[in-house]
């Protein structure tokens, strides 16, 4: 769905009942098209049809699209249009996002896309010298609002020249607490060194106030592009009910299905702690958490992509923005602070017409979280047959609640009063997965002796 029609350089807007179904027909140019073509890149997706046309105008825009949508490309291919190789000049574009991942995913795209352009990636993490020595010569700025903000007071980013600014995910940089910083990038990009004017790009997937409030104060008259999100005809998803100490013992078992996984925790540490814990029960694993060098985070990327690791275990940093294909398992194995973070989350599985299948742990703490995240929007999830899963692969729906303390402390035989229906002898509630054997595959390396493994 679009709330804008697309304009054409030099041909006003288009008709709405003309189909664009090439990049040709976008308007690009034929060096741009020789670079997406050797990227087997030749057809639009909905969201590029809308917003490259319109940018390649001129016109300020507004993206709203979801992850994996192809909105890099909608807003990167007008970038290159307008700069149309390297000049000897200021920084005349800037990408402001709140990742370093999504910087350096970014910048790669880019730099496959025109070459002929410099790029500087500005972010934490690595050291300032390599940085402020790239900022010399840039053509474009990729980076976080941190240390842009710091590059950009020491006089090594200079950002009146820009002519393209772009605001990527900005729902998430306000939930980071980035919004005072990126009011001040904004800012410094209007105290202009040249009498060229500036074009700005807002992405976002929704459009909470602050957002509105960003495109209202710094966009000029902009288009806009609302693609929705895609059908979810191919996601499972269900919750698991068990104690908290089962919890490790009972995803390595489940992590044997799987070919690739994001497991989700809440914390560093606990990220941290659980890539040990499956790394000693065999398997695969990386990690990905804001307390890692920038190196050992590209590290981790890069061997989760190659398959060299089966496993990511990640804090919110891997929720949104990079692109991982085929991910066909993604675990919760902590829940998320608000709806959202799980929907993004959520959402690294079943991308793009793949199938897909995501999980949510629940355990003896989790039920008044679980509530406050239906009340925030949470969709309304079923519980798993954990056993069945775990014996057949497949997902048997059965009626349940978060399990009670008082259930974890007697080993699972009680949920207490009032907290679900009955059940059979040695059922978790729930269709939990209980210390005993049954239901475990031969062979499984749970003990009820070894809680918290």
């Amino acid at each position: 769905m679009t709330t804008a029609k697309p304009a054409r350089a030099k041909s006003g807007i288009l008709p709405r009942d003309i189909k664009l179904n090439s990049f040709q027909d976008l308007g690009v140019r034929p060096r741009t098209l020789e670079n997406l073509a050797r990227q087997r890149l030749v057809t639009p997706t909905p969201v590029q049809q809308e917003a490259v046309p319109l940018l390649i105008s001129g016109q300020d825009c507004v993206i709203q699209s979801p992850t994996g949508s192809g909105k890099t490309l909608a807003f990167l291919i007008p970038l290159s249009e307008m700069l149309d190789g390297h000049q000897q000049s200021p920084p005349r574009a800037l990408i402001i996002t709140p990742t370093r991942e999504l910087a350096t995913q970014i910048g790669g795209v880019l730099n496959r896309l025109d070459p002929r352009l410099r790029v500087s990636l500005v972010f934490g993490g690595v050291g300032y010298q390599g940085q402020i020595n790239q900022l010399r010569t840039a053509d474009v700025i990729i980076g976080c609002p941190g240390r842009l903000v710091d590059m950009a007071q020491r006089g090594a980013a200079r950002l009146g020249a820009v002519q393209y600014l772009v605001l990527d995910e900005a729902d998430e940089m306000l939930d980071a607490g980035f919004a005072k910083d990126v009011e001040n990038l904004t800012e410094r990009t209007t105290k202009r060194i040249t009498p060229l004017p500036r074009q700005t790009v807002l992405a976002s997937a929704t459009m909470p106030d602050w957002v509105a409030q960003m495109a209202k104060k710094h966009l000029n008259n902009p288009g806009r592009v609302t693609v929705a999100p895609p059908e979810e005809a191919d996601l499972e998803q269900g919750l698991i009910s068990m104690p908290k100490a089962q919890k490790v013992a009972y995803l390595s078992q489940l992590l044997q299905q799987s070919a690739s996984t994001i497991v989700f925790h809440r914390t560093k540490h606990g990220a941290r702690k659980l890539a040990h814990d499956l790394t000693v029960l065999g398997h695969a694993t990386a990690e990905l958490q804001g307390n890692l060098s920038q190196a050992a985070r590209d590290r981790a990327i890069s061997a989760f992509r190659k398959r060299e690791a089966k496993v990511l275990v990640a804090t919110n940093v891997a929720a949104r923005g990079i692109d991982i294909k085929d991910v066909t398992l993604v675990v919760n194995f902590e829940l998320p602070d608000t709806a959202l973070w799980l929907t993004h989350r959520v959402g690294r599985t079943a991308r793009n017409g793949a199938k897909g299948r995501a999980l949510t742990f629940l355990s003896e703490d989790d039920g008044e979280k679980w509530r406050k995240l239906r009340r925030d929007g949470a969709p309304e999830l079923q519980f798993v047959d954990a056993g069945r899963l775990l014996s057949t692969g497949s997902m048997h729906f059965v009626a349940g609640a978060p399990i009670s303390s008082a259930a974890a402390r007697s080993g699972g035989r009680d949920q207490g009063p009032g907290r679900g229906p009955s059940r059979r002898p040695g059922q978790r509630p729930g269709g939990g997965w209980r210390g005993s054997r049954q239901g475990q595959p031969s062979g499984g390396r749970y003990s009820s002796s070894r809680p918290g493994i």
